[in-house]
């Protein structure tokens, strides 16, 4: 079967590789000539873990391609999966330009019936706008189906969420359209993937509910962390007793700096306006967003206590760019927030991620931020450290070489670790000013 994907970022990427794995034959489509390009040197634009693999082998088997020609893509294809961005529009809701620029293209190019399947997350009603979009615009009287097929990747671990989903969600009015994409998917029948067929608004809401679900995890739990260091208690015990009962689950409940990335904040948001806008305010929603919101300013604020008020020329030294480990996905990550916020008052920034810096210097020069070789580097003279995302090669730094490379001034050199990587009496015992998220701190010995 011959398939379209549109977009190659993330989601479109990782899909067209993977469905390209499923023994399909896949062309992925970009208006950016500079990205298809580096593709077809086997390039990738961003860093996923097994996807250069995935994108390989598909490639040199003849499965896999890359263009920029959209009318030959979708001319040749049956199924159309759209891929492409829907960032926020900047008040909340969702910024659905793109996605209408390529169903306009569609319509221009139909020759045949068309399956027009949804993996980029869009508001509740998008899709059946979608399908009249292209009705209306259509050159040729033939027939168009849509199918919602959001997405479920965690970034970091896409490749593996792609070949083997929790579950399977397909919306559509047309039982011939789920017939097809169900045949694509085939092979998740083999390892009983569940699939969950429903209409299009509830496959919308779906992965809507389902990000702000996770997300009112990760704001609870921090804001849990928040009262044990006030009450003394431990926020990892507390988490982790929560975490066996099956009701609850483990998962998202690590206390942090506040969720970013490319999902939860603009979903929360555009949640939340959903809400709003149809007369059922979401106000577990809105308190979520609002919590994410204070716990990045008290990551700030633990620094300005740790070095006393006064930030300016401050050097502070930050050990991950990157929203989560094992990406180069820098969109709403705390470090953002906090870069800013340390220039602003005058501090200097020297900063390292294995993966991320090159793209937070699209957003810092190497003028505004110092981009260091390793960790230790980046601590050179540094009055502070916070470490930011738990990347591994973190997990097990020579702590003693830290200490002394780190400024030797009258002020004990502080750590501030908000991913709870190092052992607080440890910390405080090698003559740091250690300070973390929800667990007890002893007193300096």
């Amino acid at each position: 079967m011959h398939i379209t994907v549109i977009g190659t970022g993330y989601v479109g990427l990782v899909a067209g590789a993977g469905l390209a794995d499923f023994g399909m034959d896949v062309i992925c489509v970009d208006k950016d000539s500079q990205k298809i390009g580096l593709l077809n040197q086997g390039k990738l634009p961003f860093y996923e873990p097994g996807l250069k693999e995935l994108v390989e082998r598909n490639y040199q088997n003849g499965r896999l391609s890359f263009s920029t020609d959209l009318k030959a893509a979708v001319e040749r294809s049956l199924v159309i999966f759209l891929g492409v961005g829907t960032p926020s529009d900047g008040e909340g809701g969702v910024d659905l330009s793109a996605v209408q620029e390529v169903a306009m293209e569609i319509a221009r190019y139909l020759n045949d019936y068309k399956v027009i399947v949804t993996k980029s997350t869009v508001p509740v009603g998008t899709n059946r706008w979608l399908k009249a979009l292209i009705d209306e615009h259509k050159t040729v009287e033939v027939d168009v189906d849509v199918v919602s097929n959001p997405e479920f990747l965690r970034e970091g671990s896409a490749v593996e969420d792609f070949m083997r989903p929790n579950r399977l969600v397909l919306g559509s009015d047309s039982p011939r359209a789920l017939a097809i994409v169900k045949d694509i998917y085939r092979p998740l029948y083999l390892i009983e993937t569940p699939f969950v067929e429903t209409t299009l608004e509830t496959a919308e809401m779906i992965k809507y509910a389902s990000n702000a679900f996770l997300a009112t995890k990760i704001s609870f739990i921090n804001e849990v962390a928040n009262l044990c260091e006030k009450v003394g208690a431990d926020v990892h015990a507390v988490a982790k007793a929560m975490g066996l009962d099956r009701r609850i689950g483990s998962k998202f409940l690590h206390p942090g700096p506040g969720y970013g990335g490319s999902c939860f904040p603009k979903d929360t948001h555009a949640f939340a306006l959903m809400g709003r806008q149809h007369g059922a305010r979401l106000h577990i929603v809105d308190a979520v967003i609002e919590v994410n919101a204070r716990q990045r300013a008290n990551t700030l604020l633990k620094l300005q206590n740790a070095l006393g008020g006064d930030l300016k020329d401050q050097v502070v030294a930050i050990l991950g760019l990157s929203f989560k480990p094992n990406t180069s996905d820098i969109r709403e990550a705390p470090s953002i927030f906090l870069v800013k916020a340390l220039l602003e008052q005058g501090a200097v920034v020297r900063c390292y991620d294995p993966t991320a810096m090159e793209e937070f210097k699209r957003l810092y020069s190497g003028d505004t931020v110092y981009y260091a070789s390793n960790p230790y580097d980046a601590a050179k003279g540094a009055a502070a450290l916070v470490i930011l995302t738990e990347w591994n090669e973190f997990r097990n730094l020579d702590m003693q070489e830290i200490r002394r490379v780190m400024a030797n001034k009258e002020r004990a050199p502080a750590v501030l670790d908000m991913r709870n990587i190092y052992d607080p009496a440890k910390m405080v015992a090698m003559g740091f000013h250690y300070d973390c998220i929800g667990r007890p701190v002893p007193k300096g010995i």
